[in-house]
């Protein structure tokens, strides 16, 4: 079998899986979890050969019409690269993990056949994305991704919390794609063509008549599907839908898509420095964000949101230094100690007895209830504070190191500022990340709150996923600095001895600082709960899904007390606590600047349309209906009446006639 064969097959399988899963949940239920798992398992072996043939040589491309438009045609192309190549990888790999993880932990859920089926062809649109070599074909992928995300993200639509979560996400990322579509189009026309390797030719060969405009505008869209200031919003609150999905958007899909398609199309972008240059501020600005919003959130979930957001501004920061390869290596890295850190925090939620609002300060002795998501969980968090030898260390280095060696005046595609900017906020937010990391595990394994009802093992399946996650989350870093640059484009990987000093050297401080103010806010406000343990629903074994309950459950789930105010983040952001918490308000500014403003001219059309315009159509119609009531008044159906007037009418006529033939 041919590797465009092998390569056309990838997207396809998890997409017959999504359509079989749908015809077959009700009619087969038995069929149900094979057509979870299977499709997206074949996927992944497909993609481990296709990027075993690629092998970081000569990029595959293959492609035929699809549509001619009559100006730039529409191709069915495959563009797969080393950056392709293993992206799919990692997209089937993850999407696999959690289908697995997914059949123990909603295995009680009665919308399963239809969460499974969404899931597929989640994966089927992102892999879609990755392999595509037109852009047009690319855009329908991403568009998928953001209609699938509509739907998982709203799972638990019972809720209000997933229905305006859902809606958030839809808008919000369309808000993003508008000026993508525009962007793209205007790409497709200066270039003469949507395939990718001819609108990297044009960009070689000067043929872009407007850089700086089509990058900014594509740039939009990058953020609203990234989830990269301003427009990062809606991922705090998509924690609403299932744990699982969270993994999955995180981790491998949609988040992804954003920073792939720059990596993608990225000397586009260096064709103007006015885009690079704020591609590097967007990246500052969400990373140092992103990280004092999580060390200030109470709910497990959204610290992991805020996580993500964060460890993309380094992704799209190494992007503005000019560094795909960078990029790319933590974006895998990321990857997989992210799926960890969710799947892992789903087992704590579930432990915990919460539910969608996992709230740390209310978890108590969860250490030894779920040893194994303590354990692995703990393996990922060190990945994401970038302790060595953890592969978020060689990956974040990376990082680091481009950055350092463009602000200190190598030659690079970006402004030196570019570089400055990247670079002092990079080891910021090592700090920050080190710290609310360290916040999260202390407060979840050591933490103070009530102890609520032991729910009972978690199924097999799911641990085994956070086991297998775990060995990437340690060992893939060391291994993939040294091989990655042959896949990508030759720079080195390596970490260097200041950025490696600097980066680590802060991320222990920031751990230290959490730890002795943890400690400190231990000793001055001791627990003291307000209420007992409640009951908590039985499912099949204690597998109750957490956030399928939360209408009959609490608001912060079982534990009926206080929330415990040993938390360190008071303690480090002082007044900034209630801001970052709250993100900075930037939802209110967002209300004051587009909903009132639009539901006000709403209201405004609508008097116009009832007061104006109705008055007029009921004035139109006024005159007839007088006129109507007049000669109904007439018909009184008395046919003495009718002959009295047929004969007064006659006299009438006869008077009148004698009178004008008297006259005459």
């Amino acid at each position: 079998m041919t590797t465009t064969t092998l390569a056309a097959l990838v997207p396809l399988l998890p997409f017959l899986g999504a359509v079989a899963g749908l015809l077959l949940g009700r009619t087969a239920p038995g069929f149900v979890r094979p057509l979870a798992v299977l499709p997206p398992l074949a996927s992944l072996v497909l993609a481990a050969l296709v990027a075993a043939r690629q092998g970081g040589g000569r990029a595959i491309d293959a492609y035929t019409l699809l549509t001619p438009t009559g100006s730039v045609p529409v191709d069915l192309a495959l563009h797969i690269d080393g950056f392709a190549a293993l992206v799919a990888v990692l997209v089937a790999f993850v999407a696999t993990c959690v289908q697995i993880y997914s059949t123990g932990y909603l295995r009680d859920d009665p919308r399963y056949p239809s969460y499974a089926a969404l899931v597929s062809l989640f994966t089927s649109a992102m892999l879609l994305v990755v392999y595509s070599g037109d852009l047009i074909v690319l855009l329908v992928g991403w568009e998928v991704m953001g209609i699938c995300s509509y739907f998982l993200v709203g799972h638990y639509w019972g809720t209000p919390e997933a229905r305006a979560a859902s809606l958030k996400a839809f808008l919000v990322t369309k808000l993003g794609d508008l000026p993508f579509l525009i962007g793209l189009f205007a790409l497709g026309t200066d270039a003469g063509s949507f395939r990718i390797t001819r609108v990297l030719g044009a960009v070689a060969s000067g043929g872009l008549d407007h850089p700086t405009v089509i990058a900014l505008l594509l740039l939009a869209g990058v953020a609203g599907k990234s989830a990269q200031f301003p427009l990062h919003t809606w991922l705090p609150d998509a924690m609403a839908g299932p744990t699982p999905v969270s993994a999955l958007i995180h981790a491998a899909t949609m988040v992804a898509a954003g920073v792939y398609f720059v990596a993608r199309l990225l000397p586009v972008f260096e064709a103007s420095a006015a885009a690079m240059t704020v591609l590097a501020v967007m990246a500052a600005v969400t990373m140092l964000g992103s990280g004092l919003a999580a060390l200030a959130q109470d709910d497990i979930k959204r610290v992991l949101a805020y996580s993500t957001i964060g460890q993309l501004g380094y992704m799209t920061g190494a992007l503005a230094v000019g560094d795909r390869g960078a990029a790319v290596f933590h974006l895998l890295s990321h990857g997989a100690f992210k799926a960890l850190l969710f799947l892992a925090g789903g087992a704590v939620i579930h432990a915990a007895g919460t539910n969608s609002l996992a709230a740390m300060s209310r978890m108590s002795h969860l250490r030894d209830r779920v040893p194994d998501a303590f354990w692995t969980m703990t393996v990922a968090l060190l990945a994401l504070a970038a302790i060595p030898p953890f592969s978020g260390f060689f990956s974040k280095e990376s990082v680091l190191a481009a950055a350092e060696r463009l602000a200190t005046g190598h030659p690079g595609p970006a402004p030196g500022a570019a570089g400055w900017i990247v670079l002092v906020a990079a080891l910021a937010t090592a700090l920050l990340t080190a710290a609310y990391a360290t916040r999260l595990w202390l407060l979840a394994f050591r933490g103070r709150g009530a102890e609520a009802p032991d729910h009972g093992r978690q199924p097999l399946t799911m641990t085994v996923v956070l086991w297998v996650l775990a060995l990437p989350s340690l060992a893939f870093g060391a291994l993939a600095y040294r091989t990655l640059p042959g896949w990508f484009d030759g720079r080195s990987l390596a970490p260097t001895l200041l950025t490696s000093v600097l980066g680590t050297g802060l991320a222990v401080v920031g751990g230290l600082l959490a730890y002795g103010a943890w400690q400190r806010a231990a000793a001055r406000a001791p627990r003291v709960p307000l209420g007992a343990v409640a009951a908590h629903p039985e499912g099949d074994a204690g597998l109750v899904e957490a956030e399928a309950i939360a209408a009959h459950e609490p608001a912060y789930g079982d534990i009926a007390q206080a929330p415990d105010p040993a938390d360190p983040g008071r303690l480090l952001l002082g007044p900034l606590f209630g801001p970052a918490a709250a993100g900075f308000h930037l939802d209110a500014v967002y209300s004051a600047l587009f909903v009132r403003p639009v539901l006000g001219a709403a209201s405004l059309v609508r008097f116009l349309d009832r007061e104006v315009v109705d008055t007029y159509v009921r004035g139109a119609a006024a005159l007839p209906r007088l006129l109507g009531a007049a000669v109904r008044r007439a018909q009184t159906g008395n046919v003495q009446t009718y002959v009295s007037a047929l004969l007064a009418g006659t006299v009438v006529l006869t008077v009148a006639v004698l009178l004008v033939a008297s006259g005459a």
